[in-house]
């Protein structure tokens, strides 16, 4: 019974950003539950079809460029035509730049508000209908510690991850009802490409690494539970949440 709550078996899953670190590990995480997975993004994911189909699960693969307008809509709209349903979408595809706010400049901003916000809710409207429509759907959006907290140098980043926040929790007041749920993770500090700078500072890695009371940084393995948990029928009666998987982060 319990195996059965986190079961994907016969779900089309898709999760933009899934050729390395987090989008990776969710894809993984989906699969190995028995989900077929879609992967978008502009970058190749051999990679990751090498894992999945190693695990005897199936991967398909889209090109799509988040960064531009209309990209998430085309996406949307090429997935639905090769796809019957998608039962599940995992919103992954992000970017971030640092530089100290007073010299952030609007190309810069915008950049980072389209593929983090912009690209988010138009896709997540496009899959949405499909669901709304079908009366069922899981749409997992990912967060961060930054949807809480403000940040070093990330203006831009932290502005549309708190957005991601409330747009989780406006989509699913929405759509709750109707059969569509919609949930976020907020991951902690992670090692993915993403930290590698933040890593190499000696200084700054020991420091947030003393603050996260489990002692150590996650890894994107780490968020494969949470995104089965999330995008089965276990989670059946959590809508609107921001779950943080963070070591204790955000308790510390």
């Amino acid at each position: 019974m319990e195996a059965e709550l986190f079961s994907l078996r016969g779900k089309t899953a898709l999760v933009t950003g899934a050729s390395r670190g987090l989008g990776q590990g969710m894809a993984v995480g989906l699969a190995q539950a028995g989900a077929t997975v879609i992967g978008a993004g502009v970058s190749e994911m051999e990679e990751t079809k090498q894992l999945i189909e190693g695990i005897n699960g199936e991967f398909f693969h889209f090109k799509a460029d988040l960064a531009v307008d209309g990209g998430a809509k085309e996406l949307a709209k090429t997935v639905l035509a090769n796809f019957e349903n998608v039962d599940i979408l995992v919103n992954n595809a992000g970017i971030i730049k640092r530089q100290e706010a007073e010299q952030f400049s609007d190309e810069s901003f915008r950049e980072v508000l389209q593929v983090n916000l912009d690209s988010l809710f138009a896709l997540s409207r496009q899959i949405g209908n499909h669901m709304l429509e079908r009366g069922s759907g899981s749409i997992i959006n990912i967060a961060s510690m930054l949807s809480f907290q403000g940040g070093l140098r990330v203006p831009a980043y932290t502005a549309s991850k708190h957005a991601v926040a409330g747009l989780t929790k406006a989509l699913g007041n929405e759509w709750g009802a109707r059969g569509v749920r919609v949930n976020a993770i907020a991951p902690g500090y992670m090692e993915t490409d993403n930290t590698e700078g933040i890593r190499n500072d000696e200084d700054r890695f020991a420091y947030i690494s003393s603050r996260i009371p489990m002692g150590k940084w996650g890894t994107p393995e780490d968020l494969a539970g949470p995104v089965v948990f999330l995008a089965s029928e276990a989670s059946r009666y959590v809508n609107g949440h921001v779950l943080c998987v963070d070591g204790g982060w955000m308790s510390s």
